[in-house]
């Protein structure tokens, strides 16, 4: 598959989802959840992404994957015509292991991608208690609730899952996210703590994604404690938006935001500060790259991903943005990233350098392939 075909089919497959011929092939992908959720990791042609597999989306998706063999390989058909051969990564082996207390590793930090480590370190949320504030995509909840997970991850236990999933999964980088906790600092100090305690234990690059704190000291000491990238996610970029989607969230102002960024990337540097936007929500394509240019001038890296509805959430009934909408946003971003001199290969750790929840570092890698200025006009129905 050449590079424009496997942009194309990471577009497609992450706005409809693939149904699972075996249900046991969904038996490492998660439900619920700070995110990514309802999705399983797929390998294409060498790449590693996140596609929705327990979604009602993916349930009539045109997109099927077949009986797994041995090695993970499956056929991938569309409509059931068969389109190649896709690889399902093998369940981590420290997935296997239990804390001296009996709490599985799993339970602490699950594996993203293809190497990398992510943790939810406060399973709670100010804002996802209720309705009229909660985030209406969110389901930092459900997996809590499941019993998939615990509240409360200690520095001393990731510390000691971040070893093992070095050791025996050769994990490449960790992300660190957390619910909103009832501080002014909005999860910082947790994050800090938690960062020191990892990095006394393995030398593992970090990053650490939270609300803006308040006050912008949080981002030396950020940096001090071990933290090489930081990730503060506006998800929605326009005020409207914003306030529908996530009304408590949107208490703290794009301005804050934007201020924060400023401040931060003379601390991480540029490139080593991003933020994760949900396409499909409600923002314009224009919307979204005015504000991709702004955050790029700050030195700030907008990692664009298609909103994917998840089951249980108030928009679990939401269409994911059409992968040619998808492509008309990405295929420009790449260019402007690439103007800006920023790209998902420099950042040091997180969603960014991961790149498996968008199709955003496959656009970028298939705009220095070709030497070309990439269109945002690419064939998204074009399949190998």
């Amino acid at each position: 598959m050449d590079p424009m075909n496997t942009a194309s089919m990471i577009a497609r497959l992450q706005s409809s989802g693939i149904r699972l011929n075996d249900p046991r092939a969904g038996a490492a992908s998660r439900r619920g959840g700070a995110g990514p959720s309802d999705h399983k990791a797929v390998t294409i042609d060498g790449v590693t992404v996140m596609v929705p597999v327990h979604t009602a989306g993916a349930f009539d998706s045109p997109f099927e994957a077949g009986v797994p063999d041995a090695d993970g390989q499956a056929t991938l058909s569309c409509d059931g015509k068969a389109l190649g051969v896709i690889r399902f990564p093998s369940q981590p082996r420290f997935y296997g292991l239990k804390t001296a207390e009996g709490v599985p590793y799993s339970q602490i930090a699950t594996l993203h991608g293809r190497d990398v480590l992510a943790t939810t370190v406060l399973q709670t949320c100010i804002r996802y208690q209720s309705r009229t504030r909660t985030c209406q995509f969110c389901a930092i909840g459900q997996s809590l609730a499941a019993g998939r997970t615990i509240a409360r991850k200690t520095p001393a236990q990731l510390a000691e899952v971040a070893k093992a999933a070095v050791a025996l999964d050769g994990v490449k980088h960790m992300v660190m996210t957390t619910g909103t906790p009832a501080t002014p600092d909005r999860g910082a100090s947790v994050l800090v703590e938690s960062a020191r305690a990892i990095r006394a234990a393995v030398n593992l690059p970090l990053q650490a994604q939270c609300e803006p704190p308040d006050h912008d000291g949080w981002f030396a000491t950020m940096r001090e404690a071990g933290i090489d990238t930081l990730g503060m996610h506006l998800e929605a970029v326009t005020p409207e938006v914003r306030a529908r989607i996530m009304p408590g969230k949107a208490s703290v102002p794009l301005s804050r935001y934007m201020e924060s960024f400023r401040a931060a990337v003379p601390v991480f540097g540029r490139g080593q500060v991003s933020t994760y936007i949900l396409a499909g929500l409600g923002d314009s394509r224009e919307a979204l790259l005015a504000m991709a240019q702004d955050l790029i001038a700050i030195g700030v890296y907008p990692f664009i991903v298609p909103f994917v509805p998840i089951t249980g959430t108030p928009l679990e009934s939401h269409p994911a943005p059409s992968p040619e909408f998808m492509a008309s946003v990405l295929g420009p971003l790449a260019d402007m990233l690439a103007a800006g001199g920023l790209a998902a290969e420099k950042v040091k750790a997180g969603c960014a350098r991961c790149g498996a929840c968008s199709a955003l570092s496959t656009f970028e890698k298939l705009r220095q392939s070709s030497g070309q200025v990439a269109s945002g006009q690419m064939a998204a129905g074009q399949v190998a």
